[in-house]
């Protein structure tokens, strides 16, 4: 297993010397950086940084790193946050009836490929059950009806809480989380089956095909309360010819859609995603 690091994740209005400010800061606490990656929106006047470094024979205790970090992006007038690489997450997987998704997260999180458990699957349909216990996950069956969404989402909530739940992914998840929810859980990334801004909502295949379309995709990203508008983290796409159909866009797109989603979320649990003015940099 990898050393442990610690991850700083810092937005804050740019000015000059802060990538000698903050190396300095690690340097000076006797750490020694792996990574270190930076980026000015000029147009926006901030700097983003991700900064990584080594806990073995830093100069601060553990406990003691989260304040120090609050302390130095407060005196740089910006935000941080502060993560730990062994720390993994705890990700609930949200599902329906496709299995494509759930099936290659649930093996790359067993091969090792992802940084996360699998403590929880919630579904609206039965279908999955043997896969989510196949792999030990618990399974939980939330049937959700326009009469009834109110409850299911908080019983879906209910069971995020009594599992410690870090986030949230909509792996083939055919519903849509209401903005309430959203407000009392907010990690959250979707996979869409398009090429997003193309071909939001419902049936994209079938609307690209009747469009003609010679390259398909599937987007990763947040998500908000604007359906298939949220935050960008990670897309794949795909050549398509007039000699295929709809299912050969399905087909097609079933391995663009696992791929996005398992590189977004490597993205994430890995820290290397920050989010700003609605959409996001990504230090890959």
């Amino acid at each position: 297993m990898a050393a442990a690091t610690a991850i700083l994740q810092l937005i804050c209005p740019d000015r000059p010397g802060l990538v000698s400010e903050l190396s300095g800061w690690v340097a000076a606490n006797g750490g020694n950086i792996r990574h270190a990656d930076h980026h000015t929106d000029s147009g926006a006047g901030l700097f983003l940084s991700r900064l990584e470094w080594d806990l073995e024979r830093f100069g601060l205790p553990r406990d003691a790193l989260p304040a120090a970090a609050r302390a130095l992006a407060e005196r740089l007038g910006g935000d941080g946050q502060l993560h730990f690489s062994d720390r993994p997450a705890r990700v609930a997987l949200f599902v329906s009836r496709q299995d494509h998704c759930l099936l290659d997260l649930l093996w790359r999180t067993r091969a090792g490929e992802l940084p996360m458990t699998v403590p929880l699957v919630i579904a609206n349909h039965p279908d999955l059950r043997p896969i989510a216990e196949d792999f030990g996950a618990r399974f939980e069956l939330v049937p959700v009806t326009a009469a009834g969404k109110a409850e299911a989402e908080a019983r879906q909530l209910q069971l995020l809480a009594e599992e410690r739940i870090d986030l949230a992914v909509l792996a083939k998840y055919m519903q849509v989380l209401s903005g309430d929810f959203l407000a009392r859980f907010s990690r959250v990334i979707n996979i869409h089956h398009s090429f997003l801004p193309a071909f939001k909502g419902a049936q994209p295949y079938q609307r690209a095909w009747e469009r003609g379309v010679k390259l398909i995709g599937a987007t990763a990203h947040y998500v908000t309360e604007e359906l298939d508008d949220g935050p960008i983290i990670e897309q794949a796409t795909v050549r398509v010819s007039h000699r295929d159909e709809v299912d050969d866009l399905i087909r097609k797109g079933r391995d663009m859609e696992r791929l996005a989603l398992a590189r977004a979320l490597r993205l994430h649990l890995r820290h290397q995603v920050m989010v700003y003015r609605g959409r996001t940099a990504v230090f890959d």
